[in-house]
């Protein structure tokens, strides 16, 4: 249960709100505010317990955030509000197109601004700190070509609305590929931790090109980290989207061939092959377009700055990701023995490179 707003004590520390809290990058960037002195208000779809530690005086707030009345309850009193929850009612980011999609991405933001909008304005308007995608290009305007993005696009415009109206102090943190296994994380759902199971079963890693695409890969704890950033300078950033990144490009096949190869390192076995293979027909534009982020912008004002080099991420990830019980049993993926699913049994791995999430197995939650 949330605590609908209700008050026992006085209180000087802020009141920190995660909505979507125990999701991939929610609960990266929930471990990292658990660190500050802080109420820090994580809220689930379920009420499962929340690993962490640190100074943070935790509430656990377990609600159904498409009902407004558990939207407002969730958010009472908050002075911060991170909203990491998104629709995944389908394997993919593809099933943005589904009707629940459009209530989720979109639906959500609107009903957090009528909240705050209706709420009593006793200090100054809160900060919402929300999570774009870098598939929007920054160059040449902003021209969407699925219906995620559009979503995405669309809910960070009715918050840079309610930010102009005095409603909420908006940060958008467009973020690209993000991987990564992490304590308070796991392995998440991304297409990078899929292509290392994949190659733990010894499955070739398929690509929808000839490899020459780029994506510019940020680990899970330097997108925590860059939440963090914002929230010390919300009020410098307030008002617009900021594109967050390694602000360095990397060739698919070359991040393929990379994760081949610390596979097999760890297990023994050779490589698997890295293959092209034909785009099916629901591919967009956008999944053989370059994204590469400049990320000076957001560093130039926060001083963030990305900490965990790709390959050191990828090593941890296989390492992580090998030590995995097998499935069905109590082994782990020790060299040898393929014991991993294959993510994409129908060959071809879908390429679900646009934005930060990936493919999302989380349901609800980044």
């Amino acid at each position: 249960m949330c605590p609908g707003g209700e008050r026992v004590q006085p209180v000087t520390r802020p009141l920190v709100v995660v909505l979507g809290a125990s999701g991939y990058i929610g609960s990266a960037v929930t471990a990292r505010l658990a660190d500050r002195p802080i109420r820090l208000r994580v809220v689930t779809r379920r009420p499962d317990p929340v690993r962490v530690g640190g100074r943070a005086r935790i509430e656990v707030c377990a609600a159904d955030l498409t009902d407004p009345a558990g939207l407002a309850a969730a958010v009472a009193d908050a002075e911060v509000i991170v909203h990491l929850v998104l629709y995944t009612g389908g394997k993919t980011w593809r099933a943005a197109g589904e009707a629940d999609g459009e209530r989720v991405n979109v639906g959500l933001v609107r009903d957090l601004v009528r909240v705050l909008g209706s709420a009593p304005r006793s200090r100054q308007a809160p900060i919402v700190l929300f999570a774009g995608s870098t598939s929007q290009p920054e160059s040449g305007g902003v021209a969407p070509d699925n219906v995620y993005d559009r979503q995405k696009l669309a809910a960070e415009r009715i918050l840079a609305e309610a930010t102009a109206q005095g409603v909420a102090r908006g940060i958008t943190l467009r973020l690209p590929m993000v991987f990564g296994h992490t304590a308070a994380s796991g392995g998440g759902g991304g297409v990078l931790s899929a292509m290392v199971r994949r190659a733990l079963a010894g499955t070739p890693l398929t690509m929808w090109h000839d490899g020459s695409v780029e994506r510019d890969p940020l680990h899970v704890d330097d997108a925590a980290r860059a939440f963090a950033a914002a929230l010390d300078h919300a009020d410098a950033l307030a008002g617009r989207h900021w594109a967050v990144g390694s602000g360095r490009g990397r060739r698919v096949d070359g991040i393929f061939r990379g994760i081949a190869g610390l596979v097999a390192e760890r297990t023994g076995r050779p490589a698997v092959p890295v293959l092209s293979v034909p785009p099916p027909g629901w591919a967009t534009a956008a999944d053989l377009r370059s994204v590469v982020v400049d990320t000076s912008p957001f560093t130039s004002v926060t001083g963030w700055s990305p900490r965990i080099s790709l390959r050191d991420g990828l090593a941890h990830t296989v390492a992580a990701l090998a030590a995995e019980p097998a499935p069905g049993g109590t082994g782990s993926h020790q060299p040898g023995l393929r014991h991993v699913k294959d993510p994409f049994p129908a060959g071809g791995a879908e390429s679900l490179f646009l934005g930060h999430d990936l493919v999302r197995v989380i349901p609800g939650e980044e």
